[in-house]
């Protein structure tokens, strides 16, 4: 089963106002993870699929305490542990309203986990991590590194560039080289220069409604901006 579209909007649409993200981040972390998935050449469904999974990744966070999900400053060693069940939690929400696309399922609870078996919840390492989530991790803290927060407000191409050389650092400790290899590509070929450009933290964007809707907005966008070079 692939819940329904109206579903998915409004599960996104309550993600976002619990962790007081835009659709923007919703926005980037699909397309971000829909360019690795042509990369690797996987079919139409499967990016489908994924672009599902990418847009629910942090469901999980609907459950964890406003004090430790809201909080500007560092998270103590407690609180952190409490934020890092949000993997499970979403995991789990989504069993309960029957959800069973083992792609959705395994992106939703492993994205966090690191190739040198570091992350969490289940301490995966390398090949026993599934795909799916090998490459979000990448995307996620891509974008993460990319995105307007208490600590932090540079966004652009400044913040991508040192994003991209911290992938590449942490190439083969705690994301898949292969995975960081094409992300780096991608970047440094220009071709994601337009989702930074038009989707960032500080510009008005349209709404996530779900990924087919998605997928219709972003092929106008394309046609309407033409071929970016930078």
């Amino acid at each position: 089963m692939i819940l329904q579209n109206d579903i998915i909007e409004a599960l996104v649409r309550t993600i976002e106002l619990k962790d007081r993200t835009t659709a923007a981040h919703t926005w980037r972390v699909v397309l971000y993870t829909r360019t690795l998935a042509e990369v690797f050449g996987l079919d139409h469904q499967t990016i489908a699929r994924l672009s599902t999974a990418a847009a629910l990744h942090d469901l999980g966070k609907i459950d964890i305490p406003d004090h430790i999900l809201q909080k500007p400053g560092k998270l103590t060693p407690e609180e952190f542990e409490i934020m890092k069940t949000h993997t499970v939690l979403g995991y789990e929400r989504l069993v309960s309203m029957g959800e069973d696309d083992p792609l959705i399922l395994e992106l939703v609870r492993h994205h966090h986990e690191r190739v040198d078996g570091l992350g969490y919840p289940d301490g995966l390492r390398e090949r026993q991590i599934p795909q799916a989530a090998k490459m979000f991790a990448v995307v996620d803290t891509f974008d993460a590194l990319t995105s307007i927060r208490p600590y932090r407000h540079e966004i652009g191409l400044a913040a991508a560039r040192s994003a991209a050389a911290q992938l590449q650092a942490d190439r083969g400790t705690h994301f898949a080289p292969e995975c960081v290899d094409a992300f780096i590509e991608q970047f440094q070929s220009g071709n994601l220069h337009w989702i930074l450009e038009h989707f960032n933290d500080r510009c008005e964007v349209p709404t996530f409604d779900c990924p087919t809707k998605a997928e219709d907005a972003v092929r106008r966008l394309r046609r309407e901006q033409g071929p970016h070079t930078h």
